[in-house]
């Protein structure tokens, strides 16, 4: 149990690191900052560590980025909601392409209406209700594509099975 523990805390920080260095990848799309990464990161949680942990690294990740100036506040909801929906989902159904669709559900759709009061109150924009949805969806989209394509060739592999711990 303790030796489980350890693994997870240690895979957490290095996925974290993974999150906050490929936020340097980064690139502006209509008034958000999509950094395609951390949704990657998010679908590794999911499938490697399971829904808690996998809020946990977003949540990490996203105040580092935001203390290194990666990031903008909005990263929070976003990348928060999109782990624990993928989490759960691949905790329930453990297929990789479930699992990603919750991913961009999650983060588009409800990390995207979480971000309005973050924008309008934290950070004084004026914003429609779903103004984040579409630019939360680019980002989450590739970085759910590049987290599938990555997991799924893993899992032809035959070496997914062997990596994961019991979730």
């Amino acid at each position: 149990m303790k030796r489980n523990t350890v693994q997870k805390l240690a895979l957490s920080g290095v996925l974290v690191a993974v999150a906050v260095a490929g936020s340097l990848l980064s690139f502006p799309f209509l008034g958000s900052k999509c950094a395609p990464i951390q949704h990657m990161v998010n679908v590794v949680c999911a499938v490697f560590l399971g829904p808690w942990y996998g809020v946990a690294v977003a949540f990490v990740a996203s105040l580092l980025r935001n203390l290194f100036s990666l990031g903008t506040p909005m990263a929070f909801p976003g990348s928060m909601c999109g782990a624990l929906l993928c989490g759960l989902v691949y905790a329930k159904l453990p297929r990789l392409l479930p699992t990603c669709l919750a991913e961009v559900f999650g983060t588009a759709v409800l990390g995207g209406l979480a971000a309005y009061p973050i924008a309008v109150y934290v950070m004084g924009q004026s914003a429609a209700v779903y103004a984040f949805i579409f630019p939360f969806f680019v980002s989450t989209s590739v970085g759910s594509l590049i987290a599938w394509a990555a997991l799924s060739a893993m899992q032809q592999a035959g070496v997914l099975r062997r990596l994961q711990p019991h979730v």
